[in-house]
């Protein structure tokens, strides 16, 4: 990272953090997706968000320079940095009143850099990302294609962290206007931003996973390694917007707020019990850390009919349990690899005894680790509720237990209760369980069929202490 730069000082303060940043590399057409699914929402609201971007150079913004004339008319304030070449100034929406233009010097490391700032009272959203340098390429060297060229950053929805960058941003601009950059600290104080609603962020995420493919099918054609690289850089990062709303929806939850996490490490181990091969532990655990994406469920559908369609054809062909798609379920569907995720997702609110949804199935004909995530979810709130109650303890494992046996046999497996009560009497006696937060920023080690241990994070602390 260049010293000085915003995501350099977004790095280092948070370096040695309880949360540290974790960055990802991005093929420049997977940041002009993303980048253009979340400016598009913008034009879907009248929330008046401040929007700080930063460009590289003159001639990129000019290819976006209509577009944000439009964004304009839906923002309290827009500033564009980059170096000031190729009529930077010059252009029309240079002009408007609520836009200004910060002219970058050429050796400032901010002009490596790409940047998309969203902040507005129910709606945040950034990606921040800096070029790799020529060392970074390696023994190939720089790209000669546009669509070889790599960025390290990230991309989130987090207000706090968006928040943050914002004033990174801001310090910047001082340096070159001192009143801009009083007048844009007023509006951001001005802004109280919360975390998104999950019906909102569900629709961006929508969106920016449609774009992504959108993207990846207007490219021109490449060599067969090449494109596998990029399928794979699109997969993870599909993988990513979904891991960032559930990551959201936690947050939200003020009262249980490491949900997917917990359940995740619950069902990781049941699955263990069960001795279930690996590939069926990993997709047991991914569809653990997404599966309180019920927000999706209700959110307008952004899919095409046609790529609706062909997903649901093609898995209805392949899978007898295919039922009726909800619009959460659509956007997982339609990616081939997620299809299999979303399936256990949907069928997690079956019953034992039939009388669940949404497909009324019963018995073994209900995907066993549906079955799973459904006891271990509803395990892992009862804790919850009970660490609120009491002072804690070993006695909160008996109780929450207790709650799923009353259900055995009508919402939940009775074999699988008997196996919960093998992991509870494992609690008891002090087993930690490892609450692995995934590295979002590289989505893609949770479908891989090797568990790359680079690509994880494991800390072991113990999931319930109060």
């Amino acid at each position: 990272m260049l010293q000085g730069s915003i995501l350099q000082q977004l790095e280092a303060s948070h370096r040695h953090s309880a949360r540290p940043i974790h960055f990802g590399v991005y093929y420049k057409n997977t940041l002009v997706s993303l980048c253009h699914a979340l400016e598009d929402h913008i034009l879907t609201k009248d929330n008046d968000p401040l929007v700080i971007t930063a460009f590289q150079q003159g001639k990129w913004y000019l290819e976006e320079a209509q577009r944000y004339a439009d964004i304009a008319q839906h923002s309290r304030e827009i500033v564009i940095m980059a170096t000031a070449d190729a009529g930077f100034a010059e252009h029309p929406t240079g002009q408007l009143p609520n836009i200004d233009l910060v002219g970058l010097a050429a050796d400032d490391p901010v002009a490596q850099e790409w940047h998309l700032i969203i902040l507005a009272p129910d709606y945040t959203a950034m990606v921040i990302c800096q070029e790799l340098s020529e060392a970074d390429y390696g023994k190939d060297g720089l790209p000669t294609c546009d669509l070889e060229r790599k960025f390290y950053g990230l991309w989130t929805f987090e207000p706090e962290l968006v928040e943050e960058t914002a004033e990174l941003a801001i310090a910047h601009i001082k340096d070159y206007h001192p009143e801009l950059a009083l007048k844009l600290s007023q509006y951001k104080q001005a802004i109280h931003p919360a975390i998104c609603p999950g019906e909102e962020v569900a629709t961006v995420v929508s969106r920016v996973v449609d774009y992504l493919k959108t993207g990846q099918g207007n490219l021109p054609i490449l060599t067969a390694s090449h494109q596998k690289f990029l399928d794979r850089n699109l997969v993870s990062n599909e993988i990513q917007a979904f891991l960032r709303m559930a990551q959201l929806i936690d947050l939200a939850d003020s009262r249980n707020p490491v949900a997917a996490s917990e359940v995740a490490s619950l069902a990781e181990t049941m699955g263990q019990l069960l001795d279930l091969p690996a590939w069926q532990i990993k997709r047991l655990r991914l569809a653990a850390l997404l599966h309180r994406l019920d927000p999706m469920q209700k959110a307008k559908s952004l899919i095409s009919p046609t790529h609706i369609t062909t997903a649901y054809q093609e898995e209805a062909a392949s899978c007898p349990l295919a039922c009726p798609l909800v619009p959460g379920a659509q956007a997982l569907r339609i990616m081939p690899r997620l299809r299999a995720i979303a399936q256990i997702i949907t069928h997690q609110s079956e019953w034992w005894n039939g009388a669940g949804e949404p497909a009324g199935l019963a018995g073994d004909d209900i995907p066993l680790e549906s079955r799973i995530l459904s006891l271990v979810a509803e395990f892992q709130l009862q804790i919850n509720q009970y660490k609120y109650l009491s002072e804690g303890g070993a006695e909160i494992f008996a109780q929450s237990l207790d709650q799923c046996r009353k259900q055995q046999s009508t919402r939940f497996d009775p074999k699988l209760v008997d196996t919960l009560t093998l992991l509870v009497m494992g609690l008891q006696q002090g087993l930690d369980l490892p609450i692995m937060t995934p590295k979002v920023s590289s989505g893609l080690w949770l479908l891989d069929s090797r568990w790359d241990t680079d690509n994880k994070s494991s800390e072991q602390i113990s999931m319930y202490s109060k």
